[in-house]
């Protein structure tokens, strides 16, 4: 299965970055945001999960790098940080900005699922426990910033422009960021979570009475 989802992974990230979105997020936010749901929901888990337990996998060799908790901290601060407005504004109006944004996106999307799934956690359970903490952390605040998104009376970003269009594509957005970001690091924690009952589950019952 690594080898199809590594495929998968870095066929999704083709598409995002060398299909029509590109061109189309200076002017739409929406598919701004289908962009970077692209990568860091979909393109990183499918990567990471390719990557785990091979030798691309690094969290063996940089444990410290692929601490679960930090990771997610990192991606909090990629994904507010761009969705602030001089740097979105930034990203949506300037190629190198762009690529900037898409970049980091990407590394801090592999650093958390990595750090959750690789090879390392595999053989602590501490690791893991603290990964689905760091995957369900990250979802609460993707809602968190879909649902603002959504649900805001009015544009936030100068640069979108302004009138119902632009409210309309900003909340399209934060119903993208909430139906596809909150929900894919929700169902990693989730999935993560019930690995690791089925890893305790025998070493309960192996305890002597």
């Amino acid at each position: 299965m690594r080898p199809a989802l590594l495929a998968a992974g870095l066929g999704t990230l083709s598409a995002a970055w060398l299909g029509p979105l590109p061109a189309l997020a200076g002017q739409h936010f929406s598919a701004h945001m289908t962009m970077h749901m692209a990568v860091v929901a979909v393109a990183a888990p499918l990567i990471a999960l390719g990557m785990a337990g091979t030798r691309l996998d690094l969290t063996h060799r940089l444990p410290a790098v692929f601490s679960p908790i930090p990771t997610s901290m990192v991606e909090l601060l990629v994904v507010w940080g761009w969705h602030a407005p001089v740097l979105h504004h930034l990203a949506r109006t300037s190629t190198a900005g762009l690529v900037a944004e898409q970049g980091t996106f990407l590394a801090s999307g592999l650093l958390v699922w990595l750090a959750a799934f690789g090879s390392e956690a595999r053989h602590s359970g501490l690791r893991a426990g603290a990964g689905v903490v760091a995957l369900l952390l990250t979802s609460m605040h993707m809602t968190l910033l879909g649902a603002l998104l959504a649900l805001s009376p009015r544009v936030l970003y100068a640069g979108a422009g302004h009138g119902p269009v632009a409210l309309d594509e900003q909340h399209l957005g934060g119903a993208i960021m909430l139906g596809v970001g909150g929900v894919s690091y929700l169902a990693g924690g989730l999935w993560l979570s019930m690995r690791l009952l089925r890893l305790r589950g025998p070493a309960r019952q192996e305890e002597p009475a």
